[in-house]
């Protein structure tokens, strides 16, 4: 039997200080605060919303756990399509946040190295796709540097047409 499976229901980050991680995420990717999580009346974490269609984000207040996963891309937020990407990494860098760009991926496009204030890294991938998935699994041989050299061939296929 499959169990019935009905998506992700909220992800759970770590933060070293909530009102500032709630800032973040909110003024950087338009999340707002839908439920808040008081321990003995002091506030230990948030639900955020997102209305245009993102996962629901938990912060939790965990200083410690934080500090362990900095540097790490727990999960990937989806987005439409490459155009969504390029304009996310465009209001990104307009609001002074570093990141990598956009590239293409294994199986669509990818913005990454985009960093909360813990550290922790928040990655965005495309749902539309440039590669045809079937029954049997598909093998991505060095996926980073497959990704890279279709990524600069196309350029160079661009280049030679104009």
């Amino acid at each position: 039997m499959i169990p019935t499976l009905a998506g992700v229901h909220h992800l759970k980050v770590p933060v070293s200080d909530l009102a500032r991680s709630i800032d973040w995420y909110c003024t950087r990717l338009g999340y707002t605060v839908g439920a808040e999580f008081q321990e003995q009346g002091v506030l230990r974490g948030v639900v955020l919303h997102h209305a245009a269609g993102g996962p629901m984000l938990g912060l939790r207040f965990h200083p410690e756990m934080a500090v362990a996963a900095a540097g790490f891309d727990f999960f990937s937020i989806g987005v439409p399509d490459r155009a969504a990407l390029e304009a996310l990494a465009a209001h990104l860098t307009g609001l002074g946040e570093t990141h990598a760009g956009v590239h293409r991926a294994s199986l669509g496009w990818i913005l990454p190295e985009l960093h909360d204030p813990d550290g922790i890294e928040v990655r965005f991938y495309s749902m539309e796709s440039h590669t045809e998935m079937s029954d049997n699994p598909l093998t991505i041989d060095n996926p980073r540097e497959t990704a890279e050299a279709k990524e600069r061939a196309e350029a160079l296929q661009r280049s030679e047409i104009q």
